[in-house]
């Protein structure tokens, strides 16, 4: 019986996805564990690759690129397991059971439908890997890196894929947070993403990232703020991104900007008829929640 669903999305990282999978296929090999692949149109191999050394690995494709929130949503909707992992290609688990401290967590905690990982950022691992974090309950969750129970998931609506890319975790907190689930962060699981944040500034796709990262915080405000908050809230971001970027001669960001903001103003019609309110209550609740723990760095005072 299939108990934990692990879903990777991938696009020409077969190099990443080769690592990921050698460094979880004790998991992946387990009678009780179905792993689902999507090939997001890769031309590198990738689906050759993965039916000549992973036969037990169900993989589909899209032919064309749809981006990494349109194959999540296809991931989820094969999944037949009770819990359904997604991990980035570039990313593994260091804890070594993972699943059972999962299943454990999930039992003792029946309001929480997603569990975020202690995730950390570096091209080589920690050499610590003990941290004194205990579990408690926060506003949203990594994409690539938690576990959500299904029960939760088949409450709420599909990830929005006209987001495209960044944003998608958020959305689904906020669904979850007006259906009464919670998002906890589990510091017991650790880990590993295989990223040089420092260089991705310098990575040709840095624009594009800045827009989509911008317009998907703008999107969330149109669809899940209070009205009266919202000119406030968008007004406030925006000078913030020209202040630290564009003033310091960031021409590439000036650019993001100004395409996020027609990204909204083009998306207005579907913002507006696919919103979900918090009430002003509603609000100040989920404002008083954790903020989204996102980076793990190990303490030298930890052992």
């Amino acid at each position: 019986m299939i108990k934990f669903s692990i879903l990777i999305t991938t696009k020409n990282r077969l190099e990443a996805l080769k690592i990921t999978l050698q460094k979880i296929h004790h998991l992946i090999s387990r009678s009780d564990v179905e792993c689902i692949v999507c090939n997001d149109g890769s031309t590198d191999n990738t689906s050759n690759f993965l039916k000549q050394n992973y036969p037990n690995i169900q993989f589909i494709e899209n032919k064309v690129s749809k981006g990494l929130i349109y194959s999540r949503n296809r991931l989820l909707a094969l999944v037949k397991g009770k819990y359904a992992i997604s991990l980035d290609d570039d990313l593994h688990f260091i804890t070594e059971k993972p699943l059972e401290i999962i299943e454990n967590y999930f039992k003792n905690h029946l309001k929480c439908g997603v569990i975020g990982f202690r995730l950390f950022w570096d091209i080589h691992p920690p050499i610590k890997t003990m941290s004194n974090d205990t579990s408690y309950r926060v506003k949203s969750f990594a994409g690539g890196a938690h576990v959500v129970n299904m029960r939760a998931w088949n409450e709420i609506p599909n990830y929005p894929d006209w987001f495209v890319f960044y944003g998608e975790e958020d959305f689904a907190a906020f669904q979850l947070f007006k259906k009464g689930w919670e998002v906890h962060y589990v510091p017991e699981i650790l880990v590993h993403h295989r990223v040089d944040l420092k260089a991705r500034k310098k990575e040709k796709d840095y624009q594009v990232r800045l827009r989509r990262s911008l317009r998907s915080g703008w999107y969330l405000y149109l669809l899940f703020y209070p009205l009266q908050l919202i000119p406030k809230k968008m007004a406030y971001t925006l000078w913030m991104q020209i202040k630290l970027k564009v003033f310091k001669g960031d021409l590439k960001a000036l650019l993001a900007i100004i395409q996020a903001l027609f990204d909204v103003i083009w998306n207005l019609p579907r913002l507006f008829k696919n919103a979900n309110r918090l009430t002003m209550t509603e609000f100040e609740q989920f404002q008083q929640l954790a903020e989204t723990k996102l980076y793990w760095k190990p303490n030298e005072n930890e052992n």
